[in-house]
């Protein structure tokens, strides 16, 4: 694969930084560390630097040996997740409980490399804004960097990010225009009744029958209450009661995840929510209470941006390994909020690994990070190229 030369010849070196890094992963707006030796490189290589933003986030900027206005971003997520690493690797995780179970490891590095590249060629017209984000795991780091003043201190004309995928061949680079990864809801539902002793549970009333009427009633959202043609999920994933066998508990609560490329779906679920709350409440004599909270926006790729970064594409990894079919994900992503804003595009990098991201045994793959640093470098070049 015709990689930028450049960056293949110091692939060791970053290679080195990811395992480092994902040897000490620290979660959402906790990447102290990370966000350190982030800005330390960065300022090594010549880069202005700009720390705090959206709390653990880091903002470099580089202007190129070419006169211009333009100025293209570079997004890159820097957190880790609360599992425990059963990957078994000599550099793994060394904090109990926490573990870079998503690549973003390799994704700081990748964009490391991006910009080691381009602080020493400076071959653009204009200035290149590397961001480091924090808190990308369900934890808000894209709108804490926004509300920080992200695009108000450090413009962008436009803005990539990246992301590996397992789930493709390795190499295969993937981009398409629109709705490109679903919106999020969290949920959670907090149902109070009476407890008693297990063998008289005459003189209950028992939470958790309410929880599981609850988590039943939901499943209906999506096959009674949803279009059939409008993509939805509605997924429980946690369900919290008592801690006794003879003891029915007073409490419970329920907790999960929406997914859907359409507000209107993802109204008419909280909507629905409520209407179950109150329902179950009814039917079994317990108080319940919904909340739930707008976690990622739906991303949406840009066209323009989107045909630039496939041309790009093109040129590192050849046309018969780039996909441009629209293929929508579920799965969320917080860089939607920085296309709200800015227009850009976000890409899928293929990787060998047979288990999927946010499992325990997930495995990046460091031979994608010379394919994806040559990437956002090239998306650099070729947007602020002084003949442009």
């Amino acid at each position: 694969m015709p990689v930028i030369e450049r960056i293949n010849h110091y692939q060791n070196e970053l290679v080195a930084i990811r395992h480092d890094l994902h040897a000490h992963p620290e979660i959402g707006f906790e990447e102290v560390r990370t966000s350190n030796i982030v800005a330390d490189l960065l300022e090594k290589w010549g880069i202005t630097v700009h720390r705090g933003i959206g709390g653990t986030g880091v903002v470099g900027e580089l202007k190129g040996r070419h006169d211009g206005n333009r100025r293209i971003g570079l997004r890159a997520d820097m957190d880790a997740l609360p599992i425990q690493e059963e990957t078994g690797l000599p550099y793994a995780s060394t904090a109990p409980g926490k573990m870079h179970a998503c690549g973003h490891d390799g994704h700081t590095t990748i964009l490391l490399g991006a910009a080691r590249y381009l602080a020493e060629t400076r071959d653009f017209a204009g200035t290149a804004v590397f961001v480091f984000q924090p808190a990308e795991e369900g934890l808000g780091g894209a709108r804490a960097m926004l509300q920080d003043g992200l695009f108000k201190k450090f413009p962008c004309d436009e803005i990539y990010g990246l992301h590996n995928a397992p789930n493709r061949k390795p190499g295969r680079v993937a981009v398409f225009p629109g709705a490109a990864m679903a919106g999020a809801d969290f949920f959670d539902f907090h149902i109070k009744g009476r407890g008693s002793h297990g063998a008289r549970p005459n003189e209950a009333r028992d939470p958790i029958i309410a929880a599981v009427a609850v988590a039943q009633a939901l499943q209906t959202i999506v096959s009674r209450n949803n279009h059939p043609r409008t993509p939805l999920v509605v997924s429980v994933t946690q369900i919290h009661a008592g801690s006794a066998y003879n003891v029915i508990p007073a409490d419970a609560t329920i907790s999960g995840t929406v997914r859907a490329f359409s507000d209107d779906a993802r109204a008419l679920v909280r909507k629905r929510m409520k209407e179950i709350a109150a329902g179950v409440a009814a039917t079994y004599g317990v108080d319940v209470e919904v909340s739930s909270r707008d976690i990622f926006t739906v991303l949406e790729n840009h066209p323009e941006q989107t045909e630039a970064y496939a041309d790009v594409a093109r040129e590192i990894v050849g046309d018969e390994n780039l996909s441009t079919a629209v293929e929508p994900v579920m799965g969320s992503e917080d860089f939607a909020d920085m296309l709200r804003v800015t227009p850009g595009a976000y890409c899928w990098v293929g990787h060998a690994c047979d288990k999927p991201v946010h499992n325990p045994e997930f495995v990046f793959d460091d031979a994608i990070i010379p394919i994806g640093a040559s990437l956002m470098a090239r998306i650099v070049e070729r947007r602020l190229s002084p003949s442009r």
